[in-house]
């Protein structure tokens, strides 16, 4: 797979992680939880990829065989990074939605 086609990969993962995130928030609001778990499951699934897919860009990188950074590699990882963002937050908000305290009172 060529640099290219991982930066894309990167992308579409990140891309995914953040969307399921955000769609696991709005099934705990619904108090769906079953469903947020899965959709959680689910990011965690595209970020674990992503991360793999970062590390053979490092790899490659620490062994002298980088490139220059392009601005759809700086792209990638801004999607990466809100990816990774946005799923830290959904865990707290899910965790703050889900308990019996807070659920009583919505």
């Amino acid at each position: 797979m060529s640099d290219e086609q991982v930066i894309m990969q990167l992308i579409s993962q990140g891309g995914s992680a953040r969307s399921n995130s955000i769609e696991a928030i709005r099934k705990a609001r619904e108090r769906d939880l079953k469903a947020s778990e899965l959709l959680m499951q689910k990011a965690h699934d595209d970020l674990v990829k992503a991360h793999n897919l970062q590390t053979k860009l490092l790899q490659k990188e620490v062994n002298g065989q980088g490139k220059a950074p392009t601005l759809l590699m700086v792209h990638a990882q801004d999607h990466l990074m809100n990816a990774m963002t946005v799923n830290d937050l959904a865990k707290e908000i899910i965790a703050i939605l889900s308990s019996k305290e807070i659920k009583d009172d919505l």
